[in-house]
């Protein structure tokens, strides 16, 4: 498996560091939940009505469980937390969470193991390779000869 790139230059006109070249991941496709139950149902017992249904019941709950200031925690693939963005003030006695508090999201972080040598690898990159996005061999029409 291979994670495409593209070569993007920063443009903006006051960017540190304007003109360079970096690579941008390139997405191919989207997989919805019922795309990756139809895969799973390839890999074990369940139908993919099954994992639809446990998939959607998880995320509700998911949703319960954050919101009521919990980790979760699914073992193989990571933790989700809810976060928070506010903006600062000087003195705590003046903090109005209506007025300071900008927005609530999810934070996620991947599953990370530790080798016996020290070294981590997460989850979802482990062994991962980068390549760039494969060149599209689009043949130019043959111009008409006015026939």
């Amino acid at each position: 498996m291979s994670v495409f790139y593209r070569l993007s230059q920063v443009k903006g006109e006051n960017a540190r560091n304007r003109g360079k070249w970096y690579a941008k991941a390139v997405i191919t496709e989207t997989v919805d939940i019922n795309k990756l139950a139809t895969i799973m149902q390839r890999n074990c017992t369940l139908k993919k009505s099954d994992i639809v249904a446990v998939i959607a019941e998880l995320i509700e709950t998911m949703a319960d469980v954050l919101q009521d200031s919990k980790r979760v925690h699914l073992n193989g693939f990571g933790a989700f937390k809810l976060g928070i963005s506010s903006k600062g003030i000087d003195e705590a006695d003046d903090y109005d969470v209506r007025k300071h508090v900008k927005n609530v999201h999810v934070v996620f972080q991947p599953e990370t193991k530790i080798a016996a040598n020290g070294n981590r690898s997460k989850t979802f990159i482990n062994g991962c390779t980068v390549v760039p996005v494969p060149q599209v061999n689009e043949e130019k029409p043959e111009e008409n000869g006015g026939d």
